[in-house]
């Protein structure tokens, strides 16, 4: 069998290939609440066969989420709302997944779709936090910057939240410490210009990180793993970079971090990002074979062979898919035809296998 169609084990949890889908914002819900759309969307994801499906980017606090339309997990309603979706992707045969996190300077910000532009207070915004008072762009808001008290909050925020994640049915969470949000804040050397505990060197700008993935790791069910999403580098000179996530990787595997979801960029607006297929799965080798942890690839994998060769090749233990999952929700199954993989299609598509 294609080694895409071979399971995974981390912990108790036996994947049943390696096809991850990677978290995806859709924008859509009304005070954090998922909703119908919410679950259509994940529902047919693992209708079509993907091991795992992450739920997208949800935040810890109404302050953290990107959008006003942003789903969020910070009170029991909210873990009301999820469970429906966790149960649905469960009795498909796939894992349930969340990623949690905190938008910081990169937070109130209108829909993509209708630009994506800055809201300011008084414009359906709020005021922004990071770990430093400098704004990701000048059309943005200056942020507040944290302070030690503020950041234990934090951490008080993303328990509850994981907590919640419990609660709801999710059986894989993950730590979204990527894309300019604010663990990537703290980690980042050009958004961290802070002089206490949590800035200047390379340990002290993965303090907050990592304290937050160890009291993750330390609730969430032994069997069960927990991931951290990184951004690689930030692909700019002097910033965040392939060394430095080797090593927080290796701190992450100390405390029991299970998988790095392995993206880039995001913290700089105008980074120079080469874009190409496969473009990030070097972070993902690199750090598998350095840090010796597993690892997520993810970014432009949109063919089946392609997606085959990364793990044949050593590069990433799983794939994570995100736009080529939303053009075909049943890429799986396509995939699986294309490469010879013999896998169980939904009892009620299955005239269609042949």
């Amino acid at each position: 069998m294609a080694k895409l169609f071979t399971p995974l084990k981390l912990r108790g949890i036996e994947f049943k290939n390696r096809i991850f889908v990677s978290p995806m914002c859709q924008y859509s819900a009304e005070g954090g609440m998922p909703n119908n759309w919410h679950l259509v969307n994940y529902g047919s994801r693992a209708v079509g066969g993907a091991a795992l499906v992450m739920v997208e980017a949800t935040a810890i606090c109404p302050e953290g989420r990107i959008t006003p339309w942003c789903t969020g997990l910070w009170s029991d309603a909210h873990t009301e709302a999820f469970r429906p979706i966790a149960d649905f992707i469960r009795s498909q045969g796939s894992v349930p997944g969340i990623q949690i996190g905190h938008a910081g300077r990169k937070a109130s910000c209108d829909a993509p779709w209708r630009g994506g532009r800055y809201l300011p207070v008084g414009s359906g915004g709020w005021q922004t936090v990071a770990p430093s008072a400098t704004p990701f762009t000048l059309s943005h808001g200056t942020p507040q910057a944290l302070s030690p008290d503020a950041i234990d909050h934090v951490v008080e925020l993303f328990t509850e939240t994981a907590q919640r994640s419990l609660a709801a049915g999710f059986e894989v969470i993950e730590v979204h410490c990527a894309h300019g949000y604010l663990l990537n804040e703290f980690l980042s050397p050009l958004s961290n210009r802070r002089e206490d505990e949590y800035g200047g060197n390379l340990e002290n700008r993965c303090r907050l990180p990592l304290k937050v993935a160890q009291t993750i790791r330390d609730l969430w069910p032994e069997q069960w793993p927990v991931f951290v999403r990184i951004s690689a580098t930030d692909w700019v000179d002097g910033g965040w970079d392939l060394a430095q996530s080797i090593q927080f990787a290796k701190w992450l595997k100390e405390i029991g971090i299970d998988l790095i979801d392995c993206s880039s960029g995001g913290l700089v607006a105008d980074a120079k990002i080469p874009a190409a297929p496969g473009f990030q799965t070097p972070f993902a080798e690199s750090i598998r074979h350095e840090a010796g942890i597993a690892t997520g690839a993810v970014g432009l994998i949109t063919d089946a062979h392609q997606a085959e060769h990364i793990l044949v090749a050593g590069q990433a233990d799983a794939v994570l898919l995100a736009r080529e999952l939303l053009r075909n929700p049943y890429w799986p199954l396509e995939a699986a035809r294309k490469l010879g993989g013999d896998v169980k299609w939904p009892d009620q598509y299955a005239r269609a296998k042949l």
